[in-house]
């Protein structure tokens, strides 16, 4: 990944920033570092910045991905804790009022996230005065996918996110806080359509991202979320899903999953081959999805571990998966004002006889002859995206649009981490479930 990750954490720093400001409040002048006059007007500088943004949201136990992974596999019941003296997991797992604004998983996914919108904003302001538009088409464009994510993992998980970053800031529904993150896109869709990106942007950046393409997945993603159906269709008809796009991983940049879960064997793992799915949902025995995303361990406990997206310290993890998108073109169709079951079925045949993904996460089933109505077709997709988009970090998202039962999953949305609700008099009541 030329370890470039290390060198963009020199430049940006995880310092004092908006997300804990009552605790920084000098300003101790360092002599060797760079002034943030000359980082945020150099290329070089915003550069390093942006890099920065998926060391925050990629990298180790703290990051968001990590977060959002294990938050969402925990109250979705796709993963159980192996070791009770995990205690922020446990709690987790436990559900309903174990979980509180003390919980240090959610308090660090929270942060990780505002931390990532603030310092994406910095970029994203300055990198629009620089004279090579095409290198700043780069910019605004990578910085917005990282913002956009952010912004839309939070309203993943809470009900209501903040409209922006700073202090005594207002909260937005998190319906809103979808089509906030489809706006971050569109401006940074059109900075590209308008500069396309230069190749000395992309020789700077970690390997593994596909900008245009993410940006127009994401776009689906959240439009889908947002009710956006139309909208979702067109934009999940402009991703290449023949190609992939991840976040690289190297011997000292380790995957996240692996080097907190499944190297130690001792935090999180799988439960079975339902992959936390009640019957009649649970796949086939046979589905090749089953051997992709787990593992067997024949002597010690538990039985079941994680394979996938979390195999190896060096596993690259998908910022979307092809079968994400051909499921969103399902759905939309499914969906649709006069919801079209032909074309809905056929996308979702896609998924169910796959054999030749990118990712190699091919289900090998035979196709589904029909579906009657509009909720059977539902119901299968539903189904489906539940194994496809297996430790995704988006089932508790699907659970709540499918109007699964509040039984299936431990909590609907989270209790705001008190760090917010301590410095933000604007900080919503908590949910009740």
């Amino acid at each position: 990944m030329k370890n470039i990750f290390i060198r963009a954490a020199l430049v940006a720093g995880i310092g004092c920033t908006a997300i804990i400001q009552t605790g920084c409040k000098k300003d101790f002048t360092d002599p060797n570092k760079a002034t943030d006059a000359q980082v945020f007007s150099s290329p070089k500088g915003l550069t390093g910045v942006a890099v920065g943004l998926q060391r925050v949201y990629a990298l180790g136990r703290g990051s968001t991905l990590y977060n959002l992974i294990s938050i969402n596999g925990l109250t979705t019941n796709e993963l159980f804790v192996v070791n009770a003296g995990n205690t922020s997991e446990l709690q987790i797992a436990g559900g309903g009022n174990l979980v509180d604004g003390n919980n240090s998983m959610l308090t660090t996914f929270w942060t990780t996230c505002n931390k990532v919108i603030y310092d994406a904003n910095l970029v994203l302001t300055n990198a629009a005065t620089l004279a090579d538009k095409n290198y700043a088409s780069g910019l605004i464009a990578y910085a917005s996918i990282f913002k956009a994510m952010s912004i839309g993992d939070m309203a993943q998980f809470w009900e209501k996110v903040p409209a922006d970053i700073g202090t005594n800031v207002t909260f937005i529904d998190r319906v809103d806080g979808f089509k906030k993150a489809i706006s971050v896109l569109d401006d940074a869709i059109t900075a590209v359509n308008a500069n396309a990106i230069s190749s000395s942007f992309t020789a700077n950046i970690p390997a593994g991202i596909d900008i245009v393409n993410t940006l127009y997945a994401l776009k689906a993603r959240y439009s889908l979320f947002a009710g956006l159906y139309t909208q979702a269709l067109t934009a999940a008809g402009q991703v290449d899903i023949s190609k992939k796009s991840t976040f690289n991983f190297d011997a000292l940049s380790l995957n996240p999953i692996f080097e907190t879960a499944t190297s130690t064997n001792n935090v999180v793992q799988v439960k079975d081959s339902t992959l936390g799915l009640l019957a009649p949902l649970q796949p086939a025995l046979n589905d090749g999805r089953i051997a992709f995303y787990t593992s067997i361990n024949p002597t010690i406990a538990p039985r079941f571990r994680i394979n996938g997206f979390g195999a190896a310290a060096t596993t690259a993890f998908p910022v979307y998966l092809p079968g994400e998108i051909t499921l969103i073109k399902a759905e939309c169709y499914a969906r649709a004002a006069s919801p079209d079951l032909v074309n809905g079925l056929a996308q979702l045949n896609i998924v169910v006889t796959k054999n030749n993904d990118p990712f190699n996460v091919n289900a090998n089933q035979p196709a589904i002859a029909s579906v009657s109505t509009q909720a059977e077709l539902l119901d299968q997709i539903y189904r489906h995206r539940c194994i496809e988009l297996y430790m995704s970090g988006l089932k508790l998202e699907d659970m709540r649009r499918f109007g699964r039962p509040n039984a299936e999953r431990k909590r609907n949305l989270m209790p705001y981490p008190l760090r917010e609700r301590d410095n933000n008099p604007n900080t919503p009541a908590d949910p009740v479930f």
